[in-house]
């Protein structure tokens, strides 16, 4: 027995070893095992076992205390809870026997939260619902959720819209205080009484668009002058009712654009505004942003002028109906045939100079998803882009180029769209692939305007043996947004922005903020890169949910018609390469989805320089037809289709063997299945 003595020195050996572990501050990171990390200020790592990993969520902050262990190693053990960001979630009612969990939508957690019965809102399993968390585990790892809103089940129509609208929190409500502001805004604001307005009410606008449009934000209008043509493109003018300072401005900052969805649509700016008071409507006069743009007989864009201006659409036309008149297989809209005419040359001319000087993509083949009541896809059917559609579009890019020239010419702090083109740390890589692939192109300089079209264009070639313009998009960069002009190396460019759109877009909304301030006499430095960032992570968002919510519906598709037995196999061509598969497009419907090779009983090798997988017996390549069976979806992967080889589908290898320079390099980029 010890005595008194030798216990007091074991409770001090035992404070000095308590008061001689470091501890530290550090954010929690899970992994999809039940283990995690915690991610010290100084950068380090400590591994945290499944059992502490019990106490917390990942991105908590917390209090670590850091110990090594009988082998040596260090792990962390977490001791107190500094912040938790988790507060609301998406998830999926489960049942074990009689107690009920809910399964989060969230990568890193995986394990299921208890709901007490006071907090089950009337759930049943299977229900897709919106969470907070009730209870931390912190103290004994056994956290608790409460429901705030059931969001519907698999039957609910549109519940892939629903749903991933929750998880991306996209359903932001106008607030009571908002609404009540544009209530009195509407009331008060008389935006053509102004006497900056120019009156454009005896020029024949007519805005030409889809059907069921309600939204119509812009209007067009040709004449015939002395070298060509003068162009007026009239822009729905929202900023009229809605500046920099309104109360207002918040609420549509924080939505950044409208989302489509198959079969929904969650508008940036309320009704009232968008499908009323602003919309460019047959016969009313309303505000405009209206650019006047010279356009000569060869195309090019001119002088140009932006003016604030009272406008009176003559008709809302159709794509359809338009396209017929132009194609000579309708004669109903005779009464606006002089505006028509000019439209239509006005748009040739647009498009060969863009044909000839700058880069235009090739149209490739578009579908149409048909919904059924239950907003599930019926069917799926090609349909080519009207002559019509076209127009609209030439035009707009028009007014778009002018838009940028503007901002530019005053100086102002964007925003403009930029697109650098290749990647500044893939120049080296573009300039080899060129040498491989491309000699007579390897002169070019890639990181030029004149470099990029003239690369582009020859690649693009068809005497080409290898689909080389597809196989550089993995060298290219995405479109950014930028407080400075820069070029748009995409369309061949100086400066690019986007204006036509401000009732459905928040970037356009600005361009016009900016423009107004301009002509006002104003500076015109009201964007900043925070702004622009900030709206960056929202379209991002928005992106993100669409595509979930697209998937969502195709994979239960995919599944219909592989469950019917007319569909066992589909056609598809190959459309990105990487060292784990293929990604695929189908012929028929254009869908797509991903082929993995990591099971396959061969082994591939990835070759970055020709973009392709090759085994002993096998090859595959960018736009090889490949025949394919569904294998399935699921919620994990964001439902990404996976299909299956049908036996036999590859190409033989080739022969020769590679070259030494592509032997010599690595793999290429690590495989991610995507």
């Amino acid at each position: 027995m010890l005595n008194q003595d030798s216990l007091s020195q074991l409770k001090g050996l035992k404070s000095q070893m308590e008061a001689e572990k470091e501890r530290a501050d550090a954010v929690i990171k899970g992994t999809q095992a039940r283990y995690g990390f915690a991610v010290l200020d100084d950068g380090r790592e400590i591994f945290i076992p499944p059992d502490e990993m019990l106490k917390a969520f990942p991105d908590d902050r917390v209090q670590v205390c850091i110990r090594p262990t009988k082998d040596n190693k260090t792990i962390a053990d977490i001791e107190k809870l500094l912040d938790s960001p988790l507060a609301e979630f998406t998830g999926r009612c489960v049942r074990k026997g009689k107690a009920v969990f809910v399964e989060p939508d969230l990568p890193q957690l995986k394990r299921w939260l208890f709901i007490p019965p006071h907090a089950r809102n009337g759930i049943k399993e299977g229900d897709y619902v919106r969470c907070a968390i009730l209870r931390h585990p912190i103290r004994d790892g056994k956290p608790q959720a409460k429901v705030l809103s059931v969001i519907g089940d698999d039957a609910t129509p549109g519940i892939e819209n629903l749903y991933t609208m929750a998880k991306h929190r996209l359903g932001i409500e106008w607030s009571s205080a908002s609404k009540k502001a544009l209530e009195q805004r509407l009331a008060e604001c008389k935006p053509l009484e102004t006497e900056r307005r120019r009156d454009l009410t005896d020029l024949e606008f007519v805005s030409i668009d889809a059907a069921k449009t309600q939204d119509i934000d812009d209007a067009l209008y040709a004449e015939i002058s002395s070298d060509g043509w003068t162009l007026f493109v009239a822009i729905a003018d929202p900023t009229s009712y809605i500046g920099i300072d309104s109360d207002l401005h918040a609420d549509v900052a924080a939505r950044g654009t409208s989302v489509y969805f198959h079969g929904d649509v969650l508008p940036m700016l309320p009704e009232a505004l968008s499908q009323d008071t602003c919309a460019l409507s047959e016969g009313a006069d309303r505000p405009a942003l209206v650019c006047k743009i010279a356009v000569s007989d060869d195309g090019k864009v001119g002088d140009f002028e932006f003016v604030e201006a009272t406008i009176r659409s003559r008709a809302k036309l159709s794509y359809y109906a338009v396209d017929r008149y132009l194609n000579g297989q309708y004669d109903e809209l005779m009464s606006h045939a002089t505006p028509l005419e000019a439209l239509y040359q006005v748009y040739r001319a647009l498009r060969a100079n863009r044909e000839e000087h700058g880069l235009v993509m090739e149209d490739r083949q578009e579908f149409r998803w048909l919904l059924g009541d239950d907003k599930q896809i019926e069917t799926v059917e090609p349909y080519e882009k009207l002559l019509s559609q076209k127009l609209v579009e030439e035009c707009m890019i028009a007014a778009n180029r002018c838009g940028a020239r503007f901002l530019t010419e005053h100086g102002a702090t964007g925003p403009f769209v930029a697109h650098r083109g290749f990647r500044a740390d893939r120049l080296e890589e573009t300039r080899k692939f060129l040498e491989m692939h491309a000699t007579e192109l390897a002169k070019e300089d890639p990181g030029t305007l004149e470099g990029y079209r003239a690369i582009m264009r020859g690649l693009a070639a068809p005497e080409h043996k290898l689909p080389l313009r597809p196989m550089v998009n993995r060298l290219l960069s995405r479109a950014e947004l930028s407080c400075e002009p820069a070029p748009h190396m995409g369309m061949a460019l100086e400066s690019y922005t986007n204006c036509t759109s401000p009732l459905r877009k928040y970037l356009d909304f600005l361009v016009h903020l900016q423009i107004k301030a301009v002509l006002r006499g104003e500076s015109a430095n009201l964007v900043a890169a925070e702004t622009l960032e900030q709206l960056s992570g929202r379209l991002a968002q928005s992106r993100a949910a669409t595509l979930e919510a697209e998937r969502w519906l195709a994979s239960k598709y995919l599944a219909k018609l592989a469950a019917s037995g007319e569909n066992t196999t589909f056609k598809g061509r190959v459309i990105h390469v990487n060292s784990s598969g293929f990604n695929v497009r189908l012929d028929d419907n254009g869908l797509e989805g991903f082929v993995d090779l990591r099971k396959d009983p061969e082994k591939f090798s990835y070759d970055k320089w020709t973009a392709s997988l090759t085994s002993t017996t096998r090859r595959f390549q960018l736009e090889q037809p490949v025949t394919l069976t569904y294998l399935g979806a699921t919620a994990e992967e964001l439902y990404q289709a996976r299909f299956a080889l049908v036996e036999g589908c590859g190409l033989k290898p080739p022969k020769e063997e590679p070259p030494a320079s592509a032997k010599a390099d690595d793999a290429g980029p690590a495989a991610t299945g995507d």
